[in-house]
């Protein structure tokens, strides 16, 4: 009795992964055992640096931050400190739009917790 493969399976399955692949550099994009490699280790980097965005974007919101705060006389720690001293609660990227945007704003924040 002949072996039996579902070779429409088998031929789906790696059309789905090259379809996934295309635009990829030389053999990325159309050679197997290249592409499911590639391709794998895309999700791996999309999976951690969707993690890491979240970190730099909290770093460039904490410059900011510590930026317009430091043209009021403050530094960010000093800030930071007297906002919770005052129980003013406003996250790190609202603080960070405002200190960009709208200056007067964070003067008058600044002010009312000196």
């Amino acid at each position: 009795m002949p072996r039996s493969v579902n070779h429409a399976a088998s031929r789906a399955r790696r059309k789905k992964i090259l379809k996934r692949t295309k635009g990829y550099f030389g053999a990325r994009k159309n050679v197997w055992t290249v592409a499911i490699n590639t391709y794998e280790k895309g999700l791996q980097y999309a999976y951690r640096d969707r993690k890491n965005k979240k970190r730099s974007f909290r770093a460039l919101w904490i410059q900011r931050i510590n930026a317009a705060a430091r043209l009021e006389g403050l530094s960010y720690s000093q800030f930071m400190g007297l906002l919770k001293k005052n129980d003013i609660e406003i996250n790190r990227k609202v603080l960070a739009d405002l200190a960009m945007n709208q200056p007067e704003a964070f003067k008058a924040i600044v002010d009312k917790v000196k």
